[in-house]
C-alpha cells in the first residue's frame, strides 16, 4: 500500500514528539550556528529521536529515520528487551485527554504519525502487547457476529456469514458490517441511535430505520482518510449511553473533541468488530502482508530452534489426580475421556472457599520462580486485572495470576473468554506436610503455580479454555 503522506521536514517536526538534541557542532551544519542537531551529516534522510512509553511509565528514546516503520520499531524495542516473540508486540498511540487509544498498523510511519500531534499535549507512544493485532486471521468468527455481517453487491448473494468472513480474510472481497450504534457527532453532546453500513466504498448510515436502499443511505465518511481509535472512560468523558465507545476522527483533522465522531455499543465483541472491519476495509492486502511478513519472521525462529519443538511434540497426556505425584495416561481414549471430563464438569468452590479466614493467615512462601514469570502481577486487584487484560487485546486464552484480595494466601487466575474475562480462585491445601495448589476443591493438586499454568496451557481442566497467551508488563 502506498503512503501518499510526506514525511515532516525538520522544520515541521514538533519538539513534543522527540525531545531536541543540542549541537555541539553548530558552525557545520545549516543554518549557520543551528541549536540542534536533526538530521545526520551528509545524509539525505533525516534522523529524530523518538520516546518510547513500557507499562510501567518508564520510558526510551531511541534513534530513528524519518522513513522507519512500526514493525521496525517493535523489532528494535523487542530486541532490546532480549525477547524475540515478535507477532503480537505493537505500538499504541495514547491520547490521555481524549481518552483515544490507537494501534499502529505494522506499515505505518511512526515519525509521520508523531509529527500530527498537537503541541504541549499529554500524547505518547506505548509500547505493550496487542494479542488482538492479528488474532482475526486465526478466529474471524470470534471477531464478525454472523447478525452484523450481511451480503453486498460485491459478493454473491445467499452466501452464509461464516463464508463472507472467510473470504473477507483470503479473496480480500467486501460483506457489510451493519448494526445500530449510539452516535454523537463532534461538538454535540446528545447522542442518536442510527443504523450504520460500513463497505468498501466508505461509511453510511440509514435515514429510515434499518433501509438500506440508495435514497435512503447517507454518506458518513472515506475510509481511507478516517482513522478508528478505541476510546477508555467513554461515559465519563463524552456521557456515552453504553459502555464500550470507538470514535473516528480525520487524519488530517486536528486532535480536538470537536473533530471527533464517537459511536457507542453494548458489547466488547461489536465494538471490536466495528474497529477490525475499519482496519481490513482501509488497509486491505496490507494487513495480511504485515501478517505474513511477521509469520515467516517467526517460522525462521522456530525452525532454528527445532529442538524445543521436538520436546514440545513428545507430550503425553498426565492424570495428577493421585497423591504420588502424577501417573502417565497411556490409553488414548482414557485420556480423551479425562480432557471432556476436565473441561466440561464445572466444580463448586464456594464451601471451600468460605472456610477460609481472611484473617490470622500467615501467608504462603511462594517459591521465588513463580514471583518472576510474566504471568505473576503479585497484587494487582481485580479492576486493574480487568483493564490490563483489555489493553492487552482480550484474545481467549489471555490470562495472568494474581494475589487474591479477599482470602490471604490465595492466589487468582484472570482469564479472558469471549471478550470477557473470568477469575478463578487457587487455594493453597496442605497435604501431608506439603503446601500444593488446586482450583477443583483439592481435586487436581499442584505443588506450585508455574506447574499449574503448564498443566493448564495444554489441557483445560475446569476451565473454558486453554492458557495460552500470557498477560505481561515490560520494563524498557
Amino acid at each position: 500500500m502506498t503512503n501518499t503522506h510526506s514525511f515532516p521536514s525538520k522544520e515541521e517536526f514538533r519538539a513534543s514528539s522527540a525531545p531536541l538534541i543540542p549541537n555541539p557542532f553548530p558552525e557545520l551544519c545549516s543554518p549557520k550556528h543551528s541549536p540542534v542537531l536533526s538530521g545526520s551529516l551528509g545524509s539525505k534522510s533525516l534522523t529524530y529521536v523518538i520516546r518510547i512509553f513500557g507499562d510501567d511509565k518508564h520510558s526510551r528514546s531511541i534513534l530513528v529515520s524519518s522513513g522507519v516503520t512500526a514493525h521496525v520499531v517493535c523489532r528494535m524495542l523487542a530486541q532490546s528487551i532480549h525477547c524475540m516473540d515478535e507477532e503480537s508486540w505493537a505500538l499504541i498511540e495514547h491520547h490521555s485527554a481524549l481518552g483515544l487509544d490507537r494501534c499502529l498498523e505494522d506499515h505505518e510511519l511512526v515519525v509521520q504519525i508523531q509529527s500530527s500531534w498537537p503541541e504541549d499535549s499529554d500524547t505518547k507512544m506505548i509500547f505493550r502487547k496487542n494479542y488482538a493485532k492479528y488474532e482475526f486471521f486465526k478466529t474471524p468468527k470470534s471477531f464478525f457476529p454472523e447478525h452484523m455481517i450481511s451480503d453486498s453487491a460485491a459478493v454473491t448473494k445467499g452466501t452464509s456469514p461464516s463464508e463472507l468472513v472467510q473470504n473477507l480474510l483470503k479473496c480480500g472481497s467486501c460483506p457489510e458490517i451493519q448494526d445500530f450504534l449510539y452516535v454523537r457527532e463532534g461538538g454535540k453532546k446528545s447522542w442518536k441511535k442510527l443504523y450504520y453500513v460500513l463497505r468498501r466504498s466508505g461509511l453510511y448510515f440509514s435515514i429510515k430505520g434499518q433501509s438500506k436502499e440508495p435514497r435512503h443511505l447517507q454518506f458518513a465518511g472515506d475510509l481511507q482518510d478516517l482513522d478508528v481509535f478505541t476510546v477508555f472512560n467513554g461515559r465519563k468523558l463524552y456521557g456515552a449511553p453504553e459502555p464500550y465507545v470507538f470514535c473516528i476522527k480525520a487524519s488530517k483533522d486536528r486532535f480536538r473533541c470537536q473533530d471527533l465522531k464517537l459511536m457507542s455499543v453494548d458489547s466488547e465483541q461489536r465494538r471490536t468488530c466495528w474497529i477490525t472491519a475499519f482496519r481490513l476495509f482501509k488497509h486491505g492486502k496490507q494487513l495480511q502482508c504485515n501478517y505474513q511478513l511477521v509469520q515467516s519472521r517467526i517460522n525462521i525462529h522456530n525452525f532454528q530452534n527445532s529442538k524445543f519443538t521436538d520436546r514440545e511434540s513428545s507430550m503425553v497426556a498426565m492424570d495428577f489426580s493421585g497423591k504420588s505425584g502424577g501417573r502417565v495416561i497411556q490409553n488414548p481414549h482414557e485420556a480423551q475421556n479425562a480432557v471432556q471430563e476436565e473441561g466440561h464438569v464445572w466444580r463448586k468452590r464456594e464451601t471451600l472457599r468460605h472456610n477460609l479466614s481472611t484473617s490470622g493467615h500467615t501467608p504462603v512462601s511462594l517459591p521465588e520462580v513463580n514471583r518472576v514469570q510474566p504471568w505473576f502481577h503479585g497484587g494487582l486487584s481485580r479492576a486493574e486485572a480487568e483493564k490490563l487484560l483489555e489493553e492487552q487485546g482480550q484474545v481467549d486464552g489471555m490470562f495472568l495470576i494474581r494475589d487474591s484480595k479477599l482470602h490471604m494466601s490465595c492466589f487468582v487466575l484472570s482469564l479472558c473468554y469471549k471478550m470477557k474475562t473470568k477469575h478463578y480462585i487457587i487455594i493453597p491445601l496442605e497435604v501431608e506436610g506439603g503446601i500444593f495448589c488446586t482450583m477443583d476443591d483439592g481435586l487436581t493438586l499442584f505443588t506450585d503455580l508455574l506447574q499449574l499454568v503448564e498443566f493448564h496451557q495444554i489441557n483445560r481442566g475446569i476451565l473454558p479454555v486453554c492458557l495460552k497467551y500470557p498477560c505481561t508488563c515490560i520494563a524498557l
